[in-house]
């Protein structure tokens, strides 16, 4: 197993001046994204493989190093982005418990994303909406298919065959499982709720058990 540095896992990197990371193609327009390598030499591949099917594939997200997870966090956190359709005014009552809970049908705390890792993508969109449209349905249905070739799966399928428990079904995140598997194993070793702060409502994560329920909470496929 290629060891990991705490640092890795947790996202306390800057994957723009790493030279473990680069950049990955995006025809769709002139954003940089991130990822390592490996992750994204197969990204790369997979994206010329969709094309003849008349398949376009774009990053939307990429690699998040921890201080980006902690702003999408805490601008949630703190009512400046909306949080499912809630009111911010009622959102705002909330204790810290319901808080966290509510965004993390979506996002995850920082120090516990899959995006820390250099080996998950957003791709297309990250509305659900998108992939009820006809293209969305296309795009999706061609990564059924086709994903497992280059490496890539979906960690976050319907809550059902075993997946109960993390965040709500993601049909644009896409996880480069060779080195996305080693480094949850390594996460699980690693990494305590001690290693899991620094950031609004960090007291939470040990209360909801977010390593075994949502760093966890993923497709049996993708462990």
């Amino acid at each position: 197993m290629v060891p990991f540095s705490k640092q890795d896992l947790l996202g306390h990197l800057n994957q723009e001046e790493d030279p473990r990371f680069c950049l990955i193609t995006n025809f769709a327009n002139e954003d940089l994204y991130f990822l390592r390598r490996e992750a994204a030499d197969a990204w790369n591949l997979m994206v010329e493989a969709a094309l003849p099917d008349g398949v376009q594939l774009f990053p939307v997200s990429a690699t998040r190093n921890f201080e980006r997870q902690k702003t999408i966090w805490e601008n949630k956190w703190l009512g400046r982005s909306p949080v499912n359709n809630i009111d911010p005014d009622v959102f705002a009552t909330f204790d810290s418990l319901h808080k966290a809970r509510e965004i993390m049908k979506y996002s995850a705390m920082p120090g516990t994303s899959r995006h820390h890792w250099g080996t998950d993508v957003d791709i297309n969109s990250v509305e659900p909406e998108y992939f009820e449209s006809a293209e969305g349905r296309n795009v999706h249905l061609w990564l059924q298919v086709n994903a497992e070739r280059f490496g890539f799966a979906m960690p976050y399928t319907a809550r059902q065959d075993g997946r109960l428990l993390g965040y709500e079904e993601e049909k644009w995140h896409w996880s480069y499982l060779p080195l996305a598997r080693p480094m949850l194993q390594q996460y699980i070793m690693l990494i305590d709720y001690q290693d899991i702060v620094g950031f609004e409502g960090c007291e939470t994560a040990e209360t909801l058990q977010v390593i075994p329920h949502f760093v966890m909470g993923i497709a049996p496929g993708c462990r």
